[in-house]
């Protein structure tokens, strides 16, 4: 059996919940991503911008009101990575299935 590699980008914990979150809604605002990952402010940020750089999210940074606003949206290469990612996984389940 030949292994599909796994993503390294994605296989970390915080960007993989990231990604996630994002294929099942599209976008969401960081307030959000931080509340269903349980991350800090912090980390978040340094997973979204290692996330954004790879072209798999895009950010948005705006205003709601007066107060800023940081809004996730998966881009296409993302989906795809994300997808890949998922059948690499799979890959691996299918060891005891012979």
């Amino acid at each position: 059996m030949i292994y599909q590699p796994l993503d390294t980008l994605l296989h970390a914990e915080l960007r993989l919940a990231v990604m996630s979150l994002l294929i099942s809604n599209s976008e969401a605002e960081f307030p959000y991503i931080k509340e269903q990952t349980g991350a800090t402010a912090g980390n978040l940020s340094v997973q979204i911008d290692k996330l954004s750089a790879a072209g798999y999210i895009k950010v948005k940074k705006t205003f709601k009101g007066k107060r800023p606003c940081t809004i996730c949206r998966i881009t296409s290469k993302g989906q795809k990575a994300f997808e890949a990612y998922v059948q690499a996984l799979k890959s691996y389940l299918e060891v005891g299935k012979d």
